[in-house]
């Protein structure tokens, strides 16, 4: 199977933290979010990955040598940002007949069984992965009819459809589904300057090919930071795990402690990741994430997102404070 990722994009939703790294690469739960998507997607009969990256790529390729360096990877840079569909048709080249193809996008972390991929589809030429949502305004929706994709409606103003497409596509005939991209990039078929997926889809519909719409079991955004906290309190639940050192601590379950990561005289959680390095002490921090090689003293956090090699400190106060008295510092 190839896995195309685009992994291209400079993350604006959540800088400060895409400033210098790739969005991929900001850690939730322990793990770089590209860690959480890779590792959902090594068990696939062999898998050969293909990144679309942009010219910060090597940050990637890198990551990848380390982490993942028995993987079979390719990068391919988008020079120009024309749009996810543009980004995906960059693959062609490595596609080739026979090929069935899997389109990860990476502001998303899935939760779905995808070895169920070849019965889902042994009566269809695709799937494109679905979440049932309440603000279906919000999304491009799936409308089905019986059990297939008959149209594809962005952000309706009316409930036609309640399953959002999550950016999670299987395609049986890679080939044709490039030669499908080509047709779409060909016609300009372009919305505010980008190619999007769904007119090459529906060109496909159109054309006679049979998609459904499998539900995921769950869809993590990962593309803002109040969605990161979101994503990094799902990930930990009932996954209480220190691999550092604590001393003269209390952790209050879930937490994540990285190896190497040191925590003293702190009060932890729930729902805290401190990554590999990073050092805590004399804090309180709740619902927060703490990234690699990061110092943090003397401070009380609460729905936080601190970066690569953070230096947070605080100063203990001193009071004196009479009967009846309401003090609230912000």
């Amino acid at each position: 199977m190839k896995i195309i990722l685009p992994v291209a994009g400079k993350g604006t939703r959540l800088r400060p933290h895409t400033h210098t790294k790739a969005k991929s690469l900001v850690h939730v739960a322990g793990k770089t979010v590209l860690e959480h998507i890779i590792d959902r997607l090594v068990g696939l009969t062999e898998p050969e990955f293909i990144f679309i990256v942009d010219e910060g790529g090597q940050q990637i390729e890198q990551f990848m040598k380390n982490k993942y360096p028995a993987l079979n990877c390719r990068y391919i840079v988008q020079s120009e940002r024309l749009g996810p569909a543009h980004a995906v048709f960059l693959a062609a080249p490595e596609i080739t007949e026979g090929d069935d193809v899997l389109v990860v996008f990476n502001d998303t972390i899935f939760v779905a069984d995808l070895d169920r991929i070849p019965s889902l589809c042994a009566d269809a030429d695709g799937l494109i992965y679905s979440k049932e949502v309440q603000d279906y305004q919000r999304f491009g929706v799936n409308v089905l009819s019986g059990g297939y994709i008959v149209d594809m409606v962005e952000k309706p103003s009316e409930p036609v459809s309640r399953l959002a497409q999550v950016g999670l596509y299987y395609l049986k005939d890679g080939k044709g589904f490039m030669d499908f991209l080509r047709q779409t990039i060909d016609a300009k078929d372009m919305v505010k300057g980008e190619y999007y997926l769904p007119p090459v889809f529906m060109r496909m519909i159109e054309a006679g090919l049979k998609f459904k719409a499998p539900e995921i079991d769950s869809w993590l955004d990962c593309g803002k930071p109040e969605t990161l906290l979101e994503t990094n309190r799902y990930l930990l639940r009932g996954r209480h795990h220190i691999h550092g050192e604590v001393l003269n601590s209390v952790l209050i379950e879930p937490v994540h402690i990285g190896k190497g990561a040191k925590v003293s005289g702190s009060i932890l959680g729930p729902n805290v990741s401190v990554a590999s390095g990073s050092i805590v002490e004399e804090s309180i921090i709740k619902d927060s994430i703490v990234n690699i090689n990061s110092v943090v003293r003397n401070v009380i956090l609460e729905s936080s997102l601190l970066g690569d090699e953070v230096k947070l400190a605080g100063a203990a106060r001193r009071m004196n404070i009479g009967d009846h008295s309401l003090i609230e510092m912000d």
